[in-house]
């Protein structure tokens, strides 16, 4: 074998050894990296229902528009979901606010720098729906980006089949303002800001968060701390 052949054959040889090298140091940094972008259920804390008298709340209930970028503490995002519409009938299941034959048509799904959750209030838990900052698409103001949490309001029509479009859309619009009321006093109770929004790209939306036909956006409401004064 003359000279050239080991030469060529010990470069391949060498080429091979540092590919190897290469995948062992790179491949499990690489599945480490995907696992640790799992997006996983949070569990939320049971409520506590202690708190202000209504006419105090009443009295503070304001909307506001500016918000600080910092994340609400879970017991807080807890304690707001089920005031919005959390079960405190357990028995029956039935709700902190009403809905039309209890059909509860409304869900609520919770968009967070994490990603996107879908709330599940019979289990205490906010579902994952999507690894991804979508806050930005749930409305078209500025400030929706910075608030640390929006709620997106979603009216599931295959839960009022027996009704017209017209009852649906009624029923849809009045129990979301319940929700959304609900919303509103829990975070005057905190000193929390809080607008609730119509102003939306219903159609993007949808499709970024994957809603079927038969689901449909009915208004959003930003939540978060107020934004310090400079």
């Amino acid at each position: 074998m003359n000279m050239k052949v080991i030469r060529r054959n010990l470069l391949r040889v060498t080429a091979i050894g540092f590919i190897l090298v290469f995948l062992i140091a790179v491949l499990p940094m690489t599945q480490n990296t995907a696992l640790g972008e799992e997006q996983k259920p949070i569990q939320l804390s049971k409520p506590q229902t202690a708190g202000n008298p209504l006419m105090q709340l009443l009295a503070k209930r304001s909307s506001s528009r500016e918000f600080s970028s910092e994340p609400l503490p879970v017991n807080i995002l807890s304690n707001m979901l089920w005031a919005a519409s959390g079960i405190n009938r357990p028995e029956s299941g039935k709700r902190t606010a009403p809905s039309a034959s209890n059909r509860q048509e409304i869900d609520i799904y919770v968009a967070t720098a994490a990603g996107l959750y879908l709330y599940d209030a019979k289990s205490y838990l906010l579902k994952p729906i999507l690894a991804e900052d979508i806050r930005g698409v749930t409305g078209t103001q500025a400030y929706v980006k910075e608030a640390a949490v929006n709620l997106i309001y979603v009216a599931d029509y295959s839960k009022m089949k027996s009704s017209s479009d017209e009852v649906k859309n009624m029923y849809a619009a009045t129990d979301t303002g319940f929700i959304s009321e609900n919303v509103y006093l829990y975070c005057a109770s905190e000193g929390l800001s809080t607008v609730v929004r119509a102003a939306i790209d219903r159609p993007a939306l949808a499709k970024v968060m994957g809603l079927r036909p038969d689901q449909r956006i009915i208004l959003a409401q930003s939540v978060g701390y107020p934004k310090k004064q400079k």
